[in-house]
């Protein structure tokens, strides 16, 4: 709660939030928000620009431009949260292991994280997405599993510098186990770092979900997707911008927010980087 109370009073955090509430209240309310159906194909209308019957025009089937962006929000906010916790719940594990017990086990989770960050991400989804059935699913896992190496080393760093602390040494004498004193203890005090990974990643994971679609390796239509949106309307862009334009845009504004977000949240739990008050 004083983190939120903090993030309130900082004027990105609080802007970039609201915007936050406002994705996740379109997501929620998708059907509801919709004008149109965004699978209804209507020859009649096909190619309109943006008008006061479609705001956004319609696509190459009739479909309605503003209702598939409304709908696309739901999908690319469940791959970035949906990857992103599975991000951290493996890169927190390992990260904790590595940073909690040091010797052997931490020189070979790091060589694995080594191992791990040796290959581009990009091209290592890439390579495990062309073997498996595009799927939202896959997507969300392939993702997940590829994306926790930042997470893991972070944890890690965190862990180094508080497991000689006065509160774990006086938990050890308590007889506190190791996972009491890793989940109760060390955990809680590393997780200001974790949030901010967690939002920062959540843009990440929105914009590689883009990607794989607009590479028709990622969500397949006519499921809405604002990457497959922008592939449909490459074919067309010099007599309808509306099809690529308002699909960047959502892509843009997204993680543009989920960036502000994490930036405000490092300000806020970071001392050093908080604005010094002048003493009186």
């Amino acid at each position: 709660m004083e983190t939120l109370a903090l993030l309130w009073k900082h004027t990105w955090g609080r802007l970039s939030l609201l915007a936050v509430l406002v994705l996740i209240f379109v997501a929620l309310l998708a059907p509801y928000l919709a004008p149109y159906d965004p699978l209804a194909i209507d020859v009649r209308h096909v190619l309109e620009p943006p008008s006061k019957i479609h705001p956004l025009g319609t696509d190459l089937l009739g479909r309605d431009v503003l209702s598939r962006i409304i709908y696309g929000t739901r999908i690319s906010l469940e791959v970035g949260v949906v990857a992103v916790g599975l991000s951290l719940a493996v890169g927190t594990v390992l990260g904790a292991l590595a940073g909690y017990y040091g010797g052997w086990v931490d020189g070979l989770i790091s060589r694995f994280i080594d191992i791990m960050l040796c290959f581009p991400t990009i091209f290592l989804i890439l390579a495990v997405i062309a073997y498996l059935q595009p799927s939202i699913l896959n997507i969300m896992v392939v993702i997940g599993l590829t994306s926790w190496m930042g997470v893991a080393r972070l944890v890690r760093a965190e862990f180094l510098s508080l497991r000689e602390r006065e509160f774990v040494l006086a938990a050890r004498v308590a007889g506190a186990s190791d996972l009491r004193i890793i989940f109760s203890h060390l955990l809680p005090n590393a997780l200001p770092p974790i949030l901010v990974a967690a939002t920062l990643g959540v843009g990440n994971a929105i914009l590689i979900e883009s990607a794989l679609s607009f590479l028709g390796l990622g969500v397949q239509p006519p499921i809405p997707s604002w990457g497959n949106m922008l592939t449909e309307g490459k074919s067309c862009l010099e007599v309808a911008w509306w099809l690529s334009v308002f699909p960047g845009l959502a892509i843009l504004f997204t993680v543009l927010v989920f960036n502000l977000l994490g930036e405000s949240l490092q300000e806020v739990t970071n001392p050093r980087l908080r604005p010094q008050r002048p003493q009186a």
